[in-house]
């Protein structure tokens, strides 16, 4: 009789079972799931959750600048934005990016920095804009993709990519400090997104549990906790700013 429910509930799972193994779990778990019924499997349990968390992070790094771009767009501004906070964030991003790459991390342990890469190139461009300086921009958007595909070429030693994801650490402080320098003199974060900040303040601390469970990579997990301490800096400035107001705007006031 058990075996008959079993087999009853092997079969109605059986079209989901690619799709299980292929992003969510492996094969062994799939078992221990719904065949053994051991649904508090505790190795199997944080392969899904890691697997589950990292899936959840790449769809939401789709649109998680995607409030920060419309902000720009909207005010037709960047007061606020640092454009060396931006290059700083994006050499991180690359590095994370190429340094995945090439240690054939699986997309679900790395994914988010593509469409993260996507959305700052964009913010990059919009400040220049903004700033007066389109040509610039453009500029700076074409030779960023070239040096990107240079990178992650064979053209490139694996060394040099080690050493991006390293100086990843320095880059993603200074990069903070030159935003939280910024927030500090103007007294306020100008087109800074908060929906933007929090959710990669979200994301940096989940990717700490699915970097050390996915990759076992100590580089990377310590270059995501320093990421999440710094996004926290820049979140607790976007709630201590929270209702101040740009000195310009006052007077028009």
């Amino acid at each position: 009789m058990a075996a008959s429910e079993a087999s009853v509930q092997t079969s109605f799972m059986d079209p989901f079972k690619d799709i299980l193994i292929n992003y969510l779990m492996p094969e062994k778990c799939f078992d221990e799931f719904f065949l053994q019924f051991n649904l508090l499997h505790v190795d199997c349990l944080k392969i899904v959750i890691s697997k589950g968390l990292g899936i959840g992070i790449i769809l939401g790094s789709v649109l998680v600048k995607l409030p920060q771009i419309l902000k720009l767009i909207g005010a037709k501004s960047a007061e606020g934005l640092s454009f060396n906070s931006i290059l700083l964030e994006l050499f991180a991003i690359t590095g994370t990016m190429a340094y995945s790459i090439v240690n054939s991390f699986p997309f679900s342990a790395w994914g988010e920095a593509l469409f993260l890469m996507i959305q700052t190139v964009t913010i990059g461009f919009l400040i220049q804009h903004y700033g007066g300086k389109t040509i610039k921009g453009l500029g700076f958007a074409v030779v960023y993709l070239c040096l990107l595909v240079i990178i992650i070429s064979p053209l490139t030693h694996r060394d040099v990519v080690t050493a991006m994801q390293a100086s990843n650490m320095p880059a993603i402080i200074i990069g903070r400090l030159i935003q939280a320098g910024t927030n500090h003199r103007n007294g306020h974060t100008g087109q800074l997104s908060a929906i933007s900040v929090f959710l990669l303040f979200a994301g940096s601390l989940a990717r700490i549990f699915t970097t050390v469970q996915e990759t076992g990579d100590s580089l990377m997990a310590v270059t995501y906790v320093i990421s999440s301490f710094c996004n926290g800096v820049i979140a607790a400035q976007v709630l201590y700013y929270w209702n101040k107001t740009p000195a310009h705007k006052k007077k028009a006031e």
